[in-house]
């Protein structure tokens, strides 16, 4: 199945799966092979702070490696300090997330870049405003999802919890990643991408190795372009989201 997008957002079934390091590598991949490619961070917390302003790490990871110049806040719109969930984290420090503020953005995105990758935060079923579910973002941005899981124990129970939330809401997932976040070794890595496979009809697109310090990638474009074609399955990728001939 094929689905003619403009742009994929990028979420989790965990905090802390490497969704920024694929994000990253995707991006990489993308502009190694021509396509104008935008990126944004639409929430971004637990940022450290320089005096009272907090610096989306994340968000200025992804526009380095894009090498775009648009500007951080437009990528950003919204930073927290609080290591908490976006919406929770806004409350906490008086602010109000307008969804329609950060769709707005997008769309100015969008019309200057051929395709964009967007980072979710958090997991799928994160609030990112009171009352409200990051799913509720991504439906207005009209998005297909690539959803990464982590590769560890209990990833079973998540990614396939995920996906039938995904498939009753109406989300299209263009492919699933497992994405190894610790150096711990972990036998039940050998078999959960299996048996995910087996059990969801959402391709399973690769596994992403460790990397001890994404850091010590950043700005080194050609290393992720090699990681992430070695590891996922890009033909598949760009087929399932229409980029195939780009």
């Amino acid at each position: 199945m094929s689905m003619k997008a403009d742009g994929i957002f990028i979420t989790g079934t965990d905090t802390g799966v490497g969704k920024t390091l694929i994000a990253a590598g995707l991006v990489a991949v993308l502009k190694d092979q021509g396509i104008d490619v935008g990126v944004m961070k639409p929430l971004e917390s637990g940022a450290p702070s320089f005096g009272s302003a907090p610096i989306p790490r994340d968000a200025l990871y992804l526009k380095e490696i894009a090498g775009v110049h648009d500007d951080l806040d437009l990528i950003n719109p919204y930073c927290f300090q609080s290591q908490l969930a976006p919406g929770v984290a806004a409350e906490k420090e008086g602010v109000q997330i307008d969804l329609l503020r950060i769709k707005g953005m997008y769309d100015e995105l969008k019309g200057r870049h051929q395709f964009m990758v967007v980072e979710g935060a958090g997991g799928l079923l994160v609030p990112v405003a009171q009352g409200v579910l990051l799913p509720e973002l991504i439906k207005l941005m009209d998005l297909p999802l690539l959803l990464v899981a982590r590769s560890s124990l209990g990833t079973i129970n998540h990614t396939l919890l995920s996906l039938f939330y995904c498939q009753q809401e109406g989300l299209e997932v263009a492919g699933v990643i497992m994405s190894k976040s610790t150096p711990d070794a972990d036998p039940s890595e050998e078999s959960n991408a299996q048996v995910v496979t087996q059990l969801s009809a959402v391709p399973l697109l690769g596994s992403f190795p460790y990397l001890r310090d994404y850091g010590g990638v950043r700005g080194n474009r050609a290393f992720l372009v090699q990681i992430f074609t070695e590891h996922i399955d890009m033909e598949k990728l760009l087929e399932r989201l229409g980029l195939t001939g780009c």
